[in-house]
């Protein structure tokens, strides 16, 4: 409790010190607006719906990219594990893309599928499955053999091992890859909609891109400011619970 309340003190005191900064002229509005002009600009945007509709367009972006990368990522590092040949030759490749910046696909998803929505969802998923692949392979791995030869001396072999005893065990392992897989997503998604811009469906990535464009620098950070809370709220009221919960119920020590 002592921790969150001097964190929040901390806060505070910053970001009064940025307003009193802003005030005085020490700071330039262009380049650096203060934190009342952002929050006037969350208020506003809030107010007149256009906030909350990009934000909805974005997300439901993330839900169909995420849904994909994951699916694509986990297929293929399960791949991986099963074939010899697909690990020399995909997973090199995979350890590769991995360290590609998503950016770097938004010009070769706008050539193949012009503004497009499935232009979003290419960069996404290239952003995202080759992490989530090597997780899903590492995971898989990382079980211990002891496992499967005392589940194969009782009679268990094939699928019913692998539901009953490689799953489970890679389980942890295997949702911090998709939580990583979470982040790599949200962050090539707003690579792909500062790239790509559909009019009649702006998310958040195109009020940033806009923002920067007009030097309307209160857009751009207020935008920035949402784009880092919900990453906030997703992993608090997400992943962390369900890391949390999976720990407790295996026994493990949670610090």
């Amino acid at each position: 409790m002592k921790t969150r309340v001097l964190a929040f003190i901390l806060f505070a005191g910053f970001l009064a010190l940025w307003q009193y900064a802003s005030l005085a002229g020490w700071i330039s509005p262009i380049l650096l607006p203060s934190p009342g002009e952002i929050g006037s600009y969350l208020l506003a945007a809030t107010a007149d719906g256009t906030l909350p509709a990009a934000l909805g367009i974005t997300l439901s972006r993330l839900a169909v990219g995420y849904t994909l990368g994951l699916t694509i990522g986990m297929g293929l590092g399960l791949l991986l594990h099963a074939s010899p040949l697909a690990r020399a030759t995909l997973g090199l490749l995979a350890l590769g893309l991995q360290t590609l910046p998503s950016v770097c696909w938004a010009p070769l998803s706008l050539l193949w599928f012009g503004q497009t929505e499935q232009a979003m969802y290419f960069v996404v998923v290239m952003g995202s499955l080759w992490a989530i692949a090597i997780a899903t392979e590492n995971a898989i791995r990382s079980v211990p053999k002891l496992y499967i030869q005392a589940a194969r001396v009782m009679g268990s072999k094939g699928l019913h091992t692998w539901r009953t005893v490689i799953f489970p065990a890679a389980l942890p392992q295997l949702l911090s890859g998709a939580t990583l897989g979470w982040a790599f997503s949200w962050r090539s998604l707003m690579a792909a909609e500062i790239y790509v811009t559909i009019i009649s469906r702006l998310g958040i990535g195109q009020l940033l891109h806009f923002g920067r464009e007009l030097h309307a620098m209160d857009q751009a950070m207020a935008v920035m400011v949402v784009i880092v809370f919900v990453g906030y709220l997703s992993d608090k009221l997400l992943f962390s619970p369900l890391e949390k919960r999976l720990r407790a119920t295996r026994g493990a020590i949670w610090v």
